[in-house]
């Protein structure tokens, strides 16, 4: 477009189209439009092991469940040369498919935030399973998020059409059919393209404005080369959460969309130097003291806290008193990691929608402190550096994302090992002075933007509750 110079009227129309074309959206393409019907049949209940267990009416939620058909894509990945995340994607072979997502969602819709997550579902347990609705869930119904579970990968679709003949989930799910997963990065596209033009059937009638990526684990792993190589392609969402990542590429710094990394105390070692790159205008890194790839919340706390305080309580307790027998049948070689992973994932889903929908970015975190091939630690053992919360500033345990050993996924547990009666005594002299370094350490990781308001409160009141310094 050629402006005159006289005609002053046009230049912020041409500022504005510029701007958006180097953002990347208003050149917006889009997946192919799958077809979308609800689910019915067998039990009438989505199968999701290790989801939560509460009914969600109680937090004014609906659950349902839909098939998402269609021809998907398989991509050949090319890396460059300089491995910088910019892979190039290129369309081998195309293949019918028929996939099913869960959806959690506001049964009000005035309580809809306009915000959809689209959890990429892990299979590290040979099924499909939403850790990151499990662990992130109180401030996604607080704050009126929806939350769509897509089985992505053909593992998690097997296990469906394998699944309990007795309620009759293998009827339910007999006409599901996954080609592989060099699919999966087209069906998980095609399913966030269902999300913007079929909302009326997946979120029957709730309209969205945002639509947010997330994956944890494998599924991480998988989202870090989907934002390299098929994002660029298709542009479907608008942000991107990579939860606990081990290993691979940088990410690409010419997204035009945000991306939030999260990382535990267990996923820094795993990963390369690449992998912890630079804070950008569109990237952020946040490394969390005290955490683990995945922690007693997440196996037994998550699953029933409904956001009424009981769960915060849960969590004081458990720090004193620790398990190396969680649910799921593991038997690890020491107590696993009872840590606040689940409280910063809650702060990182408020931060992430913000920077999508306001273009206000998170705060800046500091790194973790490593010292060899660990890291350094304070004089309670529990790492320095990276994100604090109070239950490594005022702790009552040593907290580690490095684990005990023992049976199957506990070298992803971490570990936990409560302070001795003396010890105690000698940090806190009573009760009152418990509370009061809980609520200042409580306080300064909520003034620094990485506790939320909900949750700070519920910290401090299950302080309060507790028996520490009596």
């Amino acid at each position: 477009m050629r402006v005159r110079r006289g005609n002053r009227s046009l230049l912020p129309v041409v500022t504005a189209c510029v701007a958006l074309l180097l953002s990347g959206t208003a050149a917006r393409a889009s997946a192919a439009r799958p077809g979308v019907s609800p689910a019915s049949g067998g039990g009438g209940v989505p199968v999701v092991p290790g989801f939560t267990s509460f009914d969600p009416a109680l937090v004014g939620y609906e659950r349902s469940e839909v098939f998402i058909s269609g021809t998907a894509n398989a991509y050949a990945m090319t890396a460059p040369a300089v491995n910088d995340g910019k892979y190039t994607a290129v369309v081998m072979s195309t293949a019918p498919y028929t996939t099913r997502a869960v959806v959690m969602r506001p049964i009000h819709r005035r309580r809809f935030n306009g915000t959809v997550v689209v959890e990429w579902l892990n299979v590290s347990g040979g099924v499909d399973a939403g850790p990151d609705w499990v662990l992130g869930h109180n401030e996604l119904i607080r704050e009126g998020f929806a939350w769509v579970g897509v089985s992505a990968q053909k593992v998690g679709v097997d296990a469906l059409e394998a699944a309990d003949p007795a309620r009759g989930d293998a009827v339910r799910y007999a006409n599901l059919s996954h080609p592989g997963d060099n699919y999966s990065y087209d069906i998980y596209s095609q399913a966030g393209q269902a999300i913007r033009d079929d909302a009326h059937v997946i979120l029957r009638g709730l309209k969205p404005k945002h639509v947010i990526a997330v994956g944890e684990s494998q599924s991480a792993i998988r989202l870090v080369t989907y934002i390299d190589a098929v994002h660029p392609l298709v542009h479907v969402y608008d942000g991107f959460l990579v939860h606990s990542r081990l290993g691979g590429p940088p990410i690409r710094d010419d997204l035009g969309v945000p991306v939030l990394v999260f990382q535990t105390e267990t996923d820094v070692p795993l990963t390369s130097g690449a992998a912890r790159q630079a804070d950008t205008s569109m990237y952020r890194l946040w490394e969390v003291a005290g955490t683990a790839h995945f922690d007693f919340y997440g196996l037994s706390i998550g699953l029933t806290d409904t956001g009424d305080g009981r769960g915060a309580v849960a969590v004081l307790e458990s720090m004193q008193n620790p398990t190396n027998k969680p649910p799921g049948g593991f038997t690890c070689g020491a107590p696993i990691n009872t840590g606040p992973a689940h409280y910063v994932v809650d702060a990182a889903f408020r931060a992430l929608r913000r920077w999508v929908a306001s273009g206000i970015a998170p705060p800046v975190a500091p790194r973790l402190q490593t010292s060899g091939a660990g890291f350094a630690t304070d004089a309670n053992g529990n790492a320095l550096g990276g994100i604090r919360t109070p239950a490594v500033d005022a702790p009552v345990a040593k907290l580690s994302g490095l684990s005990g050993g023992g049976s199957s996924f506990c070298f992803l547990f971490g570990s936990t090992v409560p302070f001795p009666p003396a010890q105690l005594r000698t940090l806190y002299p009573d009760h009152a002075a418990f509370v009061s370094a809980w609520t200042r350490a409580t306080r300064s990781a909520r003034k620094a933007g990485f506790l939320v308001g909900a949750d700070a409160k519920e910290l401090i009141i299950a302080a309060d509750r507790s028996n520490i310094g009596n």
